[in-house]
């Protein structure tokens, strides 16, 4: 459950310890895990932990830093020799930010490797093949995802192009609902799945992005992609609250039916809703994410939270046998029983497929593609992505304006990373 927390001040805030997990640091049995706060708390990760304090007899102390503080927080405590044990993060452009060759421990000759199903695998590698980290987390399919007993109830029916989409909305807006549950405080993946087709339909204009040979003002479908999240805005098809709707509120939001649709994944729906009186997981279905970027809409296949290994820890050897831990059949079982996710291990049998994917299955395979801008695009943040939109949200700047900070916050990056071209 998500609980949203009174106002404290910063430093209490950002670092917030899980109350199951109470070891001290200093101990040679207690373990230190650092990730996102609503990662850590998914319910699979809690099940996982207490599992093993129980088994063990072992400590872990959690450090779950609030989403928006994270990199740039994490980043501080690597800098400063405060690095945890066992780090958790996806394997995006900001996992640059930490100095991967210098902090981390390949995993290639772990024992469980084989044990990962080829996609899983394939996701923890390098550029150079070398695995980064364990993958134990939810293999999600992204997509808009719409109250069907609402729609059905006004007689409306998914959309299969960018115009019905836009139809859509309208028609819902002028019945008195929200639209998009559209979380523009401090959620930043909505924009990549815009981003996606445009790069991952043309592999040759993200080779010349990524040399710096062309910017995203240059390129259409990312002004088309920013102007119609602009106008969607301005139609209020997000609602009137949407730049106060952060994490917290998403799932008020869609069990209530104050919103009809929601730009997110599946496996959500079992473990960040909260169902109420009104709807539940079985009222919903999906269709594609429609941004303007592509006609037919899209689909973003799962990313992956990686648990990742502090070589210099002098706890090395411990969190070794955490990950084969984490890895055993028996304990990975347990801690997604019940979860709607494509497995991430050959032995994974508890887990559940979403209702809503398999009747989307025909649509989901004509639609979807690899998650291509957190992941491929150099330089590419998605809190950067959301700063700039924040900005044309809030009517300091325009389009374009907005257009040229994600420029820059890119190309920042990619120089701070010292990537070629740049």
């Amino acid at each position: 459950m998500k609980i949203k927390l009174p106002v404290i001040p910063l430093m209490l805030a950002a670092l917030i310890t899980l109350t199951a997990c109470g070891g001290s640091a200093d101990d040679k049995n207690t373990l230190t895990v650092m990730g996102k706060k609503t990662d850590l708390n998914k319910s699979y990760m809690t099940t996982l932990f207490e599992r093993y304090e129980s088994t063990t007899g072992n400590k872990l102390k959690i450090i779950a830093y609030d989403d928006t503080d994270f990199e740039i927080s994490a980043q501080k405590d690597f800098e400063s020799g405060n690095a945890p044990d066992i780090f958790m993060h996806f394997n995006n452009a900001d996992l640059n930010r930490f100095d991967v060759e210098n902090n981390f421990y390949l995993l290639n000759n772990e024992p469980w490797v084989d044990e990962l199903t080829d996609s899983a695998d394939a996701y923890c590698r390098d550029s150079d093949g070398d695995l980064l980290g364990l993958p134990f987390w939810e293999n999600s399919v992204s997509g808009c995802y719409y109250n069907k007993t609402i729609m059905d109830s006004l007689g409306l029916k998914p959309a299969t192009t960018q115009a019905e989409f836009d139809g859509l909305c309208q028609v819902l807006k002028d019945t008195g609902y929200t639209p998009i549950c559209w979380p523009a405080n401090g959620c930043s993946w909505m924009m990549q799945f815009g981003l996606d087709p445009v790069f991952a339909d043309n592999p040759e204009l993200l080779e010349k992005l990524n040399k710096n040979e062309i910017t995203y003002a240059e390129i259409p479908e990312v002004r088309a992609m920013v102007q119609w999240v602009s106008d969607a805005a301005e139609k209020g098809w997000f609602g009137p609250n949407y730049i106060g709707i952060g994490w917290n509120e998403i799932s008020p939001e869609m069990s209530s039916g104050n919103a009809v649709m929601t730009f997110i994944w599946d496996t959500w729906f079992y473990t960040d809703m909260e169902s109420s009186n009104t709807y539940t997981v079985d009222d919903f279905a999906v269709m594609p994410v429609f941004m303007n970027t592509a006609d037919k809409g899209t689909y973003e296949g799962g990313n992956l939270n990686m648990m990742m290994l502090n070589k210099n820890s002098k706890k090395l050897e411990e969190a070794k046998q955490f990950l084969a831990f984490c890895a055993s059949e028996e304990n990975y079982n347990a801690a997604f029983d019940g979860i709607s996710t494509v497995k991430c291990f050959d032995g994974q049998t508890t887990n559940i497929q979403s209702k809503m994917v398999t009747d989307a299955k025909a649509s989901i395979e004509e639609n979807e593609r690899v998650s291509t801008a957190s992941s491929r695009i150099v330089g590419y943040s998605g809190d950067d992505v959301t700063a700039a939109f924040e900005e044309m949200f809030r009517k300091k700047t325009d389009v374009d304006g907005c257009i040229k900070m994600m420029d820059q916050y890119r190309i920042e990056e990619a120089k701070k990373q010292g990537a070629e071209g740049f």
